[in-house]
């Protein structure tokens, strides 16, 4: 439930057309729901702008089956992160929920069943090279799932400079910029001094061995020489974008969604 939902139950309830028992039932599972494994936060709306979000691993088929379920009878948009094929035509069958669908590069299940309020500027999600997409993707599919206006700029890596350059008036029209970068992870200090934006960099497990699985990428940025750049966790695609998205909206005044 969000604020728009709860303003419009207590307005029923106000002029009638919903009485207070019902309102009651509504209101039951607020601030969470205890389904025994999993406590559910239909709160989150309420407290943070968006609803809660599915962590899939260490958690059995039938265990995010349910908890999507109960996400998706609030009428929310749920998202499901680092789900397999498998795992999607796990979800879909026990849950039997129209529209849901799997985005594969991203490794995600989405149910996408709520309008979403979109600020007027927009997210520019910059990959250095191919390899790094679907960390990209999944910063994409997060935004979009959260109302913004997304583009995608890839294959721009230091590696090839002019690459970078020949995209740098999306890079300057964007309201926050995201940089997934693997190997040594310098594109982040590049974009940094190109924009004024806010700009998220997010290093990837691309590389070879010396890059220790992203590693090398994560203390470069966060030994970055430019201002105006902070770093998530290796691989964070999601919180990049999650919080990428908390930013915009702001930007624009959009409180909640």
């Amino acid at each position: 439930m969000d604020e728009k939902q709860l303003q419009q139950l207590l307005t029923n309830v106000k002029d009638g057309t919903l009485d207070v028992e019902e309102a009651v039932q509504r209101l039951r599972h607020l601030p969470f729901e205890d389904i025994g494994f999993a406590k559910i936060d239909h709160h989150r709306t309420l407290r943070c702008g968006f609803p809660e979000v599915i962590y899939c691993p260490g958690k059995t088929e039938k265990q995010v089956a349910a908890i999507f379920q109960k996400l998706a009878e609030t009428g929310q948009n749920v998202i499901a992160t680092r789900a397999d094929g498998l795992l999607y035509e796990g979800v879909e069958r026990i849950t039997k929920l129209d529209g849901v669908r799997y985005e594969r590069d991203a490794r995600m299940i989405v149910l996408e069943q709520k309008p979403m309020e979109s600020p007027a500027g927009h997210i520019v999600i910059v990959t250095a090279g191919t390899a790094d997409i679907p960390v990209a993707e999944e910063a994409r599919v997060t935004a979009h799932m959260l109302g913004q206006k997304v583009e995608l700029i890839c294959d721009v890596g230091v590696a090839g400079i002019h690459r970078l350059l020949g995209n740098v008036e999306q890079l300057r029209a964007a309201n926050v910029v995201i940089v997934v970068a693997g190997m040594e992870g310098a594109l982040a200090s590049v974009v940094g001094g190109l924009v004024d934006s806010p700009v998220i960099a997010v290093p990837t497990s691309v590389g070879y061995g010396a890059s220790f699985e992203g590693l090398s990428a994560l203390l470069t940025m966060l030994n970055s020489c430019t201002s105006g750049v902070t770093v998530v966790n290796i691989d964070n695609g999601f919180g990049a974008a999650y919080s990428a998205s908390l930013i915009n909206m702001k930007i624009d005044g959009i409180d909640s969604v």
